[in-house]
């Protein structure tokens, strides 16, 4: 994985499990690990990646954050099952939702993005209504 995408690589597990990429979900805003994380783990992996971390889970407490949450670095998409209070905790680590705009009247990348956002969540709750 370093050869090939040039990439420094650390060995973890997270929260007791050998299956980060199930456990875990990291952008370059933030990022949530397993809720059985410790804090000192927590800390650790925060200080090697230089993001904020915050142990949580998904669709109604399932640890599998790798079964129910996609994310980039302004957008995320989660499970059915996925509780208001799980997708306020997964806006805030990650930033999504307080993207602004530029000055004089015209939009910049992070508020074009913001727009992207809000009409896709306003299309897909009104799909699912």
């Amino acid at each position: 994985i370093s050869d090939v995408l040039g990439v420094e690589v650390f060995r973890q597990i997270v929260g007791g499990q050998a299956l980060v990429g199930s456990y875990c979900k990291f952008s370059n805003q933030g990022g949530m690990v397993h809720p059985r994380t410790t804090v000192e783990d927590i800390e650790e992996l925060s200080s090697l990646l230089q993001v904020p971390l915050v142990a949580g889970t998904v669709n109604r407490g399932s640890d599998v954050l790798g079964g129910g949450l996609i994310v980039n670095d302004w957008a995320s998409f989660v499970g059915l099952d996925t509780t208001s209070t799980e997708i306020s905790v997964i806006e805030n680590i990650f930033r999504l939702s307080g993207a602004g705009g530029g000055s004089g009247g015209q939009l910049g990348a992070q508020g074009q993005q913001s727009n992207i956002v809000t009409n896709m969540r306003s299309s897909l709750i009104d799909q699912l209504s």
